[in-house]
């Protein structure tokens, strides 16, 4: 999860602080491609991010409750990235940025909770 996880992550805030990395000439991807195409691949990648998240439920690692919370975070991901590619909102790079670190907090809490919730059922 946190390989697909981390470069949308990343290239939000690239996007960002994509002039600072010019500067410095650290090649990130909104320096070397563009930022619309950076945005198309944020896009892609939280779609992949999306069926990787599915996997604990579909191998039986966890239940219902991890399935349920996974999918509202990760559709609040996409939904993100969706605004980020096509909203032009200013700042919402940041805000993509700022929910993808409450993603993976409350993701990795949702597995926590699913797995002791599953543990006292049985």
């Amino acid at each position: 999860m946190i390989f697909t996880w981390t470069p949308p992550h990343f290239w939000c805030l690239a996007i960002h602080r994509r002039d600072d990395y010019a500067g410095a000439d650290i090649p990130m991807l909104p320096v070397t491609h563009g930022t619309d195409f950076t945005k198309t691949a944020i896009l892609l990648y939280l779609l992949i991010l999306t069926l990787v998240c599915l996997l604990p439920y579909l191998i039986g690692m966890s239940g219902l409750v991890y399935l349920v919370g996974s999918l509202g975070l990760n559709l609040g991901f996409c939904w993100h990235g969706w605004l980020l590619k096509y909203g032009d909102r200013p700042g919402q790079a940041m805000r993509t940025f700022r929910f993808s670190i409450y993603h993976l907090m409350l993701l990795f809490g949702l597995l926590i909770l699913d797995h002791h919730w599953l543990w006292r059922l049985s």
